[in-house]
């Protein structure tokens, strides 16, 4: 009979913690919270906004299946630019502020 070996289970509660169980760098974990924050932000408004997966494609100039894997979470292969590019066809800017990491 094979031994099934036991996954070890681990929780991030935030980008940091993320970064850090995958192995992956602080700038790393910073990129993962501002693109989440970006993300969230393009799902209210376009869920308050009411619009279709087509209608924001059409307003931001890029193709519904990418406007779908946003909407999903699924940005992987969307770029940032692109992100912002959607909040600002939507009527949104964003705002950076900038704090020394203690």
């Amino acid at each position: 009979m094979k031994k099934v070996k036991k996954r070890k289970s681990y929780v991030a509660h935030n980008a940091e913690e993320l970064a850090q169980v995958l192995g992956l760098s602080p700038a790393d974990a910073v990129e993962i919270e501002v693109r989440s924050k970006v993300n969230n932000m393009i799902i209210k408004v376009v869920d308050q906004q009411g619009l279709t997966h087509a209608e924001v494609a059409k307003l931001s100039g890029t193709s519904r299946s990418r406007v779908t894997a946003i909407l999903n979470r699924n940005t992987q292969d969307v770029s940032t630019d692109l992100m912002l590019r959607i909040l600002a066809c939507l009527g949104y800017k964003a705002k950076i502020t900038f704090v020394h990491a203690a």
